[in-house]
């Protein structure tokens, strides 16, 4: 039990740290003349990750019944 959450607790810092390059990598292309469908498929990735850090903190937080 403790091992699946420190294996989580790693998974989620790995993800929000990909969230974070992946916003430098954007805003850093979006100044500049780029590819639209690179751009696009970036945007798409870091939605992703959002959605999976959000899954892996709503296992990390127990349901709390009021």
């Amino acid at each position: 039990m403790i091992a699946d959450r420190d294996a989580m607790l790693r998974r989620l810092h790995e993800l929000r740290s990909e969230h974070r390059d992946l916003d430098t990598v954007i805003a850093r292309l979006d100044s500049s003349p780029v590819d639209q469908l690179q751009l696009q498929r970036l945007k798409k990735r870091k939605l992703k990750l959002k959605d999976e850090i959000a899954w892996v903190e709503g296992r990390l937080v127990p349901d709390i019944i009021a």
